[in-house]
Formats: C-alpha cells, sequence, structure tokens
C-alpha cells in the first residue's frame, strides 16, 4: 500500500552551525504546502487548528526539518515512531513558537526540553490515497506505535462555512493561530495546492531587518520599531508586538521576522503590521 518516495538521496554534508540541531543535508521533503483560503465550501474539506510549531518530516528513520536538514531529536524521542514517512508540526503548545524552535534547533539536544514537545502528525505522505483514507490509515498507525511523543492532529468535520467561522472564533478566543483545511477526496501532493488551505484571522508574511529606530518615553534607550524591507523591497517600520526583552534585545540586522498584518494600504504597505517572531528555523 505504501510507497516510499524517490526523493531521498544519500545523505550529503552540510557545514555545521553552532547551537543549531541539524547534524545533515539531505534533498528537501516533498512537503505539501498551503495555499490562502477563498471562501471554498468548508464541507468539502477536514479543518484542523494551525499549530504555531516547526514543520517537521519523519522520513522512518529521523526527523527532518523543511529545508531537508535533520534535527538532532534525542533517540528516546523516536524510538516508538513507525518505519514510514509521517508529515507534521513539533509544538510544544499555543504560543510556545520561541521555546520550541529554540529547542529543535540546539546541536545537542536537550532532554528536559524535548520531553515537553510532541510530533503532531497530520498526515501520510506515502499513502496513494484520499485524505479521508489516510486519515483511517494513520489513526491505528499513531495508536500502536504507543508514544507519548507522538500524536494524531484532530481533523473535524463542518457543515458550512458558517460552522467553519465560529471554529475560527472559538480557536482565536483560545489563543490558536488559525485553522488548515485539507481537502478530503484530495492526494497527497508536494508543493502548493488549493487542497490544502490556511484560514487565520490576520495574515502575516516575512521581511528582513535593516535597521533599529530608536523609542521614546518609555523606550527611551530601547528598540522603538524595526526598520524592514520586504523580498520585493518595500520599507516600512514594525513598531508593535515586542516584548520589553526584545526591545532590550532587538532581532539583529540582516535577520528575517514574521509580521502579522490587516491588509494593504493604498501604498501597497502592509496595514496594522505587528511583530511576530523571528523565522530562525531553516
Amino acid at each position: 500500500m505504501y510507497q516510499y518516495p524517490l526523493w531521498l538521496p544519500l545523505a550529503v554534508p552540510f557545514i555545521l552551525l553552532p547551537n543549531v540541531g541539524y547534524t545533515q543535508g539531505i534533498a528537501q521533503p516533498p512537503l505539501q504546502l498551503a495555499a490562502e483560503y477563498q471562501h471554498q465550501d468548508a464541507s468539502l474539506y477536514r479543518v484542523s487548528e494551525k499549530l504555531d510549531g516547526v514543520r517537521a518530516y519523519w522520513d522512518g528513520q529521523q526527523l527532518v526539518s523543511r529545508s531537508g536538514h535533520h534535527f538532532s531529536a534525542p533517540d528516546w524521542f523516536t524510538h516508538d515512531f513507525p518505519n514510514m514517512p509521517l508529515d507534521g508540526e513539533l509544538w510544544m503548545g499555543r504560543g510556545q513558537f520561541e521555546a520550541v524552535s529554540a529547542a529543535v534547533r540546539r546541536y545537542q539536544a536537550i532532554d528536559s526540553e524535548w520531553r515537553k514537545i510532541r510530533f503532531m502528525v497530520f498526515d501520510l505522505p506515502a499513502s496513494r490515497e484520499p485524505f479521508e483514507a489516510r486519515l483511517r490509515e494513520l489513526k491505528p498507525l499513531i495508536t500502536d506505535a504507543d508514544s507519548a511523543y507522538l500524536q494524531l492532529v484532530e481533523q473535524r468535520l463542518v457543515t458550512d462555512n458558517a460552522e467553519l467561522a465560529a471554529l475560527l472564533n472559538q480557536i482565536d478566543a483560545a489563543g490558536g493561530e488559525g485553522l488548515m483545511l485539507r481537502h478530503r477526496q484530495s492526494v497527497y501532493q508536494a508543493g502548493r495546492h488549493q487542497d490544502l488551505l490556511k484560514l487565520k484571522r490576520f495574515q502575516d508574511a516575512e521581511a528582513k531587518v535593516v535597521a533599529h529606530l530608536p523609542g521614546l518615553g518609555k523606550y527611551q534607550g530601547m528598540l522603538g520599531a524595526l526598520l524592514v524591507e520586504t523580498p520585493d523591497g518595500r520599507r516600512f517600520k514594525l513598531g508593535t508586538g515586542f516584548s520589553d526583552q526584545q526591545r532590550q534585545q532587538p532581532p539583529a540586522i540582516g535577520a528575517t521576522v514574521t509580521y502579522r498584518y490587516q491588509g494593504e494600504t493604498g501604498q501597497q504597505l502592509p496595514r496594522f503590521a505587528s511583530f511576530m517572531r523571528v523565522r530562525n528555523v531553516p
């Protein structure tokens, strides 16, 4: 039933970075990527919470990042994982992105950090069945693994778009990031497809830090705002969303940050842009 992808080549070396939890590089795994929700019929999809963790691919032997690097997960963490590919997210809980990101990037894994992490599984890439069938295959696979660190993401059915909107309100009120929709009859395909959708209250995007702008008033002597530049060359200020600690130790010049916003202005700049986090996982 399962066909292993042909993309898995022999591992090739790459340069080790200090305090980064990757040991060698391989080709990027063929992950399915999400498009934006555009009011499609929600009843055709299974819906799950969008987790604010670190995307990971279990290739049957080790955990691989979206960019194709191996996470230095402790052996006890993956000991009971099945010997077939799984697509999922390394997750510590809502609002814990920075903590899980720091933990999985360490060259030397810290057991106490990894014991807080779960590999939240949402798909079975090697299966050629439609998603509904893949989900039925996943349930006993995760149950039989009997691992405390492996968990199947809940995939709900909704009757219509009104119920979808109500679910988004519920997740948003609980501090969640949004929703993911997987078409019930879709096959797993690498790349970005309308069969996998993301729905969030806010949009988000990435930009590079160009400069630190000084703060005024209560932020005197600290960061006031970041001057950032989008990949297409637009520059704007990010002045909200920072903790006091982040204002005292702001993201480095040249770092890539994720920000959230609500639409664009007439000058095509993000409206109500707010800092979310530093992108520090390849």
